[in-house]
């Protein structure tokens, strides 16, 4: 089940306006032409806004994810009737043959066993044409990024318009490496209303996903560091093998 934070339809709503800075985009949209994508599926895809953003570059693009409040958010921006819409996951996807597979944002993290991550990569194998490009990233757990996540160094305001202020803030609940649990805390400062979303991560080695791609059919190409996030992030490019 998605979270709350993605599911809810008053989150999902100002989801976009919480996090506005999404230059992380940019590496995965420069990838697609690097490797000369034409046809593109977006895993997790969210509230839309890598899969509008390819649309401007004449992309055939198809965004899936299991939030149907995040899918609401999507199907209503500048581009979305150019995109296709799939409201469930990798595991249950139609048929398809498209030439690269994203999952941007740490979407790679949220599931909680490596049986998971490989019934999705299976998932996607199957979508992608022999020889097929899947890029994704996902947090080094080296860094121990969730040892940020207080309510001291997370809180923050902001004011959306139409809504007023929101006022957020995270907290790690529980840390059984590799699985960290924590919560997210939103405030609606204008109708005093309080909402809460809890999610669990799990924080892979490279080890481990070099692995998962291995026996789903994949082959790593390359692991690059993450332009806009130096040294804290794990950026796989992995291709579909030619034959089964």
């Amino acid at each position: 089940m998605p979270d709350a934070v993605f599911d809810d339809p008053r989150l999902a709503t100002v989801y976009d306006a919480l996090d506005p800075d999404r230059s992380d985009l940019e590496v995965y949209a420069e990838i697609a032409r690097e490797v000369g994508a034409r046809r593109v599926l977006d895993v997790g895809c969210g509230t839309g806004t890598f899969a509008t953003m390819l649309t401007h570059a004449g992309v055939e693009i198809t965004g899936v994810d299991p939030a149907g409040a995040s899918l609401d958010v999507a199907r209503a921006k500048p581009g979305a009737d150019r995109v296709r819409w799939i409201h469930g996951d990798a595991t249950t996807l139609p048929a398809m043959q498209v030439d690269l597979a994203t999952m941007t944002a740490n979407v790679a993290q949220v599931f909680g066993t490596l049986a998971d991550l490989e019934a999705t990569l299976h998932g996607i194998r199957a979508a992608l044409r022999p020889g097929g490009w899947l890029v994704f990233e996902t947090r080094d757990p080296a860094r121990r990024a969730w040892e940020g996540w207080t309510r001291e160094r997370t809180d923050r305001r902001t004011h959306v318009e139409g809504v007023g202020v929101i006022r957020e803030w995270e907290q790690v609940t529980q840390v059984r490496e590799p699985l960290v649990s924590f919560r997210s805390t939103n405030t609606f400062e204008a109708d005093d209303l309080v909402l809460i979303s809890d999610s669990t991560l799990r924080f892979h080695t490279r080890e481990e996903v070099e692995q998962a791609l291995a026996a789903t059919g994949f082959g790593v190409e390359e692991v690059r560091d993450a332009p806009d996030r130096p040294g804290s992030e794990l950026v796989f490019l992995a291709r579909a093998n030619q034959q089964e």
